[in-house]
């Protein structure tokens, strides 16, 4: 590890739970996150900052003035533009040593287990349930950890999916046995969003991340971590 990178990480080498060995660890790590939006902007950046070394960006969407109010990764100036690529300026600025793979299309059936190819774990923090869905599957036949983050005007909710280790771990069915009928799952631009809400579950999900790629503490695996930001709640609840 160069004087800069001990400088970087020192904070983390101060860790029992991290140490040189896990921020080795960190380093080797490849994580892709689909949707560089609410949840995916602190996520990246928290990623960034704590050395993963290579992450991977999922997006096919551009930089919108509305999107400002919570995806922190975007500024006034990059609008218009690509999110993988808006993103990708914020990061390097941030922590230039990390690997940035932009993949500006949108995950399909086709394409999903390309576009999460060497990836240790997924974040997913896309919007739409189908591919929330395709996501979780692809995951699960890759035996992949999958961290879901979603939120919902002022509240938010975050598991882990790891069902290839068995019964005990449930999997995106057991959570969503049937899909939402139509107009159940409103969009933002239809019911607003608190953009410091998104940055809290984004922050979580890549708790859960550094936690599943060092194995540290106890997964969410098999539980669904449910945030109320009027409440200032954190409560958890067994899936299944």
């Amino acid at each position: 590890m160069t004087p800069e990178a001990v400088q970087r990480y020192s904070r983390h080498l101060l860790l029992k739970e991290i140490g040189g060995p896990g921020q080795a660890t960190l380093g080797r790590a490849t994580v892709a996150v689909i949707g560089a939006g609410g949840i995916g902007s602190p996520a990246l950046l928290y990623l960034a900052a704590a050395g993963v070394g290579r992450l991977m960006l999922i997006d096919d969407d551009r930089v919108d003035l509305s999107n400002l109010n919570r995806q922190i990764a975007h500024s006034t100036a990059r609008v218009g533009a690509l999110k993988v690529e808006s993103a990708a300026e914020a990061l390097r600025a941030l922590n230039p040593d990390v690997t940035l793979i932009l993949r500006a299309e949108r995950a399909t059936e086709a394409s999903i287990d390309r576009l999460l190819a060497g990836a240790d774990a997924v974040i997913d923090g896309s919007d739409s349930f189908d591919t929330r869905r395709l996501v979780a599957d692809a995951c699960a036949r890759l035996r992949r950890p999958l961290i879901s983050a979603a939120v919902v005007q002022l509240s938010g909710q975050l598991t882990v999916f790891k069902p290839y280790l068995g019964p005990e771990h449930p999997g995106f069915g057991a959570l969503y046995p049937a899909p939402p009928a139509a107009g159940a799952l409103p969009s933002c631009a239809e019911t607003g969003i608190l953009g410091p809400a998104a940055g809290v579950m984004g922050t979580l999900a890549a708790v859960e991340a550094i936690k599943e790629l060092l194995g540290l503490g106890e997964s969410l695996s098999g539980w669904l971590l449910l945030y109320e930001a009027l409440w200032s709640s954190l409560d958890r609840v067994r899936i299944g």
